[in-house]
């Protein structure tokens, strides 16, 4: 007898979502009804699925293996219904044939029908970048981007329908948003239910189209957006502004739109997390006897103490000279790290000086 789980190529502890899921994709892709279908290799993925779908047979054919099919509760010709190609189908066997997810679903997404998802659609999201200077980030800013883009119809709000046009039910589909069609196939006649094009699912329809966008609710227009950037923001982070993606047709709600931040590196500020790191060069004498020097931040230039020993990469911190944080009040920390120069030549007095300070130490 075959291997199901290898006919579906699954594990033996695959989950029945993952069973699903790759009875899915082989019957789509063994239709007979599909270009380069084969019926023989859809019928055994189909009796493959019926075992392993149904948890008590699994069970059987996982405790019996081989001899399944004498094990008992287990028919082959018939599988709880399953009366063979060609003839008069009966489902009412075959476990979660009622249930979402289940028999209905997948004959559905073979076919190309779906009793769900009928009625408006929302518009699409949209993706933009936007690069702001370092300094930016530091304070915040607000940006205005310009968009070409579906937008909601002004003279009909969006209904699709001229001023004043009276609102009917849809003749096509009798008011229900749907059209119901049979087809014929290997399962027998199966019923199709698709949007109506008519009134694109919501069974209602204008008596006269609205002239500007010609009914759909929607027009192109060229519309600018302020962009609110707050101070602290990271490198890499998403702004969402809920509705002002493409507007939705026939009404529906729009996108949104996603504005991607990314920060233009500074030529002396590193940012990590919200403190800022720097570095400061230092004379030698500096290190050695200390003294105040100037350090550059965002704020503008401060001073600050290098005491006397300084070794050169030891970091100091000027406090709350970072970034702002995104959330909640106060920043981060200003970290600054000396570099000690030395000369790589020196005068003659210079050695003379260093050498009686060797003799010293």
């Amino acid at each position: 007898m075959a291997d199901y789980y290898k006919i579906l190529g699954v594990d033996k502890s695959a989950s029945d979502d993952e069973i699903k899921k790759a009875y899915r994709k082989l019957a789509h892709k063994y239709h007979p009804d599909k270009k380069g279908g084969d019926e023989n290799k859809f019928k055994e993925i189909n009796e493959a699925y019926q075992v392993l779908s149904d948890k008590t047979k699994r069970s059987q054919y996982d405790q019996f293996g081989q001899t399944f099919e004498g094990a008992g509760g287990f028919n082959k010709g018939g599988f709880g219904g399953f009366s063979g190609f060609g003839g008069q189908w009966d489902f009412s066997g075959f476990s979660g044939q009622s249930e979402p997810g289940g028999w209905e679903d997948i004959f559905s997404d073979i076919f190309g029908g779906s009793g769900r998802g009928f009625g408006e659609k929302r518009g699409g999201d949209i993706q933009v970048d936007i690069e702001i200077p370092f300094e930016e980030m530091i304070k915040g800013t607000q940006k205005t981007i310009k968009l070409y883009k579906n937008s909601r119809c002004s003279v009909c709000n969006g209904s699709g329908g001229e001023p004043g046009a009276k609102e009917e039910n849809c003749k096509a589909c009798g008011g229900t948003g749907r059209i119901r069609k049979t087809v014929r196939s290997i399962f027998g006649a199966i019923s199709q239910e698709s949007v109506c094009k008519d009134c694109q699912g919501k069974g209602k329809v204008f008596s006269q189209k609205c002239k500007v966008c010609e009914g759909s609710g929607t027009v192109k227009e060229e519309k600018n957006i302020p962009i609110d950037i707050p101070a602290g923001i990271q490198d890499g982070q998403t702004i969402s502004i809920q509705g002002e993606g493409e507007a939705g047709r026939y009404g529906a709600p729009s996108g949104d739109l996603y504005v991607n931040i990314r920060i233009i590196p500074h030529k002396k500020f590193v940012r990590k997390g919200d403190d800022i790191f720097s570095e400061e060069t230092i004379k030698f004498f500096q290190a050695a006897l200390g003294d105040h020097i100037e350090v550059e931040t965002v704020e503008g230039k401060v001073s600050m103490k290098v005491p006397a020993g300084t070794q050169s990469g030891e970091i100091f911190r000027i406090r709350s000279k970072g970034v702002p944080h995104l959330r909640g009040g106060g920043r981060g920390h200003h970290m600054v790290k000396i570099i000690v120069e030395i000369p790589k030549k020196l005068s003659g007095k210079e050695k003379e000086l260093i050498q009686q300070l060797k003799n010293l130490g």
